[in-house]
């Protein structure tokens, strides 16, 4: 079993209205296969055989249509008892899933959503930082210097501030996250904070997201669109690879990136 580090992230799921349309459309942009759960609502995805993700239908119509991630830790209790007191918002109490372990949903100050997992006898994902699978998740949030905070107090997370250039050239404000115990930088960043920028509507709220390793980030996007999807920011170059912002064909947000190494 995968063994991941405290406060790493450790699992993303994304809750849909149609799952029989979700495992068609991640099916055929990532080639996921599928195991649905017995007589349960969702489905675990592989890529070559190895466990990245679920899909899950949504239970209530008005939750919303989203990808979320999950931090490990080794005592859910603790953690859940830190959010609260940086001044977060413990949304779902620790709950046990099955034998795979134990599971809670919390908001930070600025409203971004989150899973917090406790293994069992699932650790998280079997393949990762490969294409087909997650490989990088940030939150995005209007209220920086608040969630810095936070994510510091209940993760230990050691931040580091970089500069990455937009669109534009011109750059943006971003923080790294390095688990404690790690030499702090890029070489040991699990995880980031970045800010929404002033131009965006004020109708978008504080939000994770999360990002899959693809071969070919064009490629990737056009894939999406035809499987129904849509371009939300169009593929890029950045100093860490190509990358580019989607949407699923029920709304869905997530990114993909080509790693530098494999850009030729």
């Amino acid at each position: 079993m995968a063994v991941f580090a405290q406060s790493a992230p450790c699992w993303v799921d994304v809750q849909l209205s149609d799952l029989e349309a979700g495992k068609r459309f991640y099916g055929g942009l990532f080639g996921w296969t599928f195991h649905a759960g017995d007589g349960m609502p969702f489905a675990d995805a592989y890529s070559d055989g190895e466990l990245v993700a679920a899909l899950a239908a949504k239970q209530d119509g008005r939750m919303p249509t989203t990808w979320g991630v999950y931090f490990s830790t080794e005592d859910i209790r603790a953690t859940v008892a830190l959010v609260r007191q940086a001044g977060g918002q413990v949304i779902t109490d620790p709950v046990r899933a099955g034998a795979a372990g134990v599971i809670a949903q919390a908001a930070d100050p600025g409203g971004a959503v989150f899973g917090i997992w406790q293994a069992g006898e699932r650790a998280g994902f079997e393949k990762r930082n490969a294409p087909g699978s997650f490989c990088w998740t940030e939150v995005h949030t209007r209220v920086p210097d608040r969630v810095d905070a936070f994510y510091e107090e209940v993760f230990r997370f050691q931040g580091t501030d970089i500069r990455i250039p937009d669109a534009a050239g011109e750059p943006e404000p971003f923080r790294i996250w390095s688990p404690a115990g790690t030499a702090p930088g890029e070489d040991s960043a699990v995880g980031g904070r970045a800010v929404i920028a002033k131009t965006r509507p004020e109708m978008l709220p504080s939000h994770f997201l999360t990002y899959f390793a693809v071969e070919d980030c064009d490629r990737a996007a056009a894939t999406a669109v035809r499987l129904g999807g849509r371009i939300t920011a169009p593929p890029e170059t950045t100093p860490y690879g190509r990358i580019a912002e989607l949407q699923d064909d029920q709304g869905a947000a997530f990114a993909v990136l080509q790693p530098t190494e494999l850009m030729g």
